[in-house]
């Protein structure tokens, strides 16, 4: 990481346990699971979404919540089945479908931040995440 990086520190509210860290890829726009995502490879295949053929695996998921079905939390469960779940999941409405989802790919999670992360966190920065502690570090990219 480049030395004069900017950090930004946020906290928040532990959802799913644990520590992880990597890239961040940001929406604005609620994720539908059914449908919406690939579960092989991670990649949103939803058609008018923002991120559309843009893979969330080995990242740092940064979105508002869920949309869909109860189907949602199916599908990110697939997706760390086959290794394609995200790193780390921060969101900011919580909702049953998107706590579920949290629980079932065993990637960290966080929500009820004390700042707004869309105002923060760019697609492209390096994220830490360590729920256990509430903490989310945001290392700004150059």
């Amino acid at each position: 990481m480049n030395e004069r990086a900017t950090t930004i520190l946020l906290r928040g509210r532990k959802v799913v346990g644990g520590r992880a860290e990597g890239e961040a890829l940001v929406t604005r726009e609620r994720i539908s699971g059914w449908g919406g995502i690939d579960p092989r490879t991670g990649t949103i295949i939803e058609t008018r979404h923002e991120l559309r053929g843009c893979s969330f695996a080995g990242r740092v998921l940064v979105f508002p919540g869920a949309k869909g079905s109860s189907g949602w939390s199916n599908q990110f469960h697939l997706a760390r089945l086959s290794g394609a779940a995200p790193a780390a999941m921060l969101f900011t409405e919580m909702s049953t479908k998107v706590a579920l989802g949290a629980v079932v790919t065993r990637a960290p999670a966080m929500t009820d931040f004390d700042q707004d992360p869309f105002a923060l966190i760019a697609t492209g920065d390096w994220v830490r995440v360590d729920a256990d502690r509430g903490v989310v570090e945001v290392i700004k990219r150059a």
